[in-house]
């Protein structure tokens, strides 16, 4: 089953909240193709010739408006997406953090983006893998997985510490 490959980067941020720090991540209400209405990072599809990073940043820039240098960004997974029911939806992604941005907070066509207490995400409202991998990875874990995804949005199978491309 051929996958196509997809960049995603989970932008964060630290603000002051009656006089404490919270840390904070950027996630987009999807607002149209695969996932509309759910919470995702800004991303998508490699273009030919293009590698994950430049990807990442090329996405980022188009679905956000924030500018984020390649170096900036800190790998925090790969993951492959087997769609068992709806092979043409499999994917090979690669996950980004970063806290180096410039620029405003933009909605775009793809995306509303909105920031969310990174001890408190949303993955009630996201793809049903959020849950099992995104926190980890946001606390400082590499993920490498297969996540396989079955009808309704759920995760039928999960193999740890490999990222099948078949």
């Amino acid at each position: 089953m051929a996958m196509f490959e997809v960049a995603v980067v989970y932008v964060t941020r630290t603000v002051v909240v009656d006089g404490e720090p919270r840390r904070e991540v950027l996630l987009g209400r999807k607002l149209t193709g695969l996932g509309v209405d759910r919470l995702v990072g800004p991303g998508g599809k490699l273009e030919p010739g293009e590698s994950p990073r430049e990807a990442a940043v090329r996405e980022v820039a188009e679905e956000v408006g924030l500018i984020v240098e390649p170096a900036d960004l800190v790998a925090i997974g790969e993951i492959a997406y087997p769609f068992v029911d709806e092979p043409r939806w499999s994917q090979f992604s690669y996950a980004f953090t970063t806290e180096a941005f410039r620029g405003e907070v933009r909605g775009s066509d793809e995306l509303e983006p909105v920031w969310h207490p990174l001890d408190a995400l949303p993955v009630d409202r996201m793809w049903a893998d959020a849950a099992l991998w995104l926190p980890r990875a946001l606390g400082g874990e590499f993920v490498r997985a297969t996540l396989h995804f079955g009808a309704g949005d759920r995760v039928v199978r999960q193999e740890w510490g490999v990222a099948r491309r078949s």
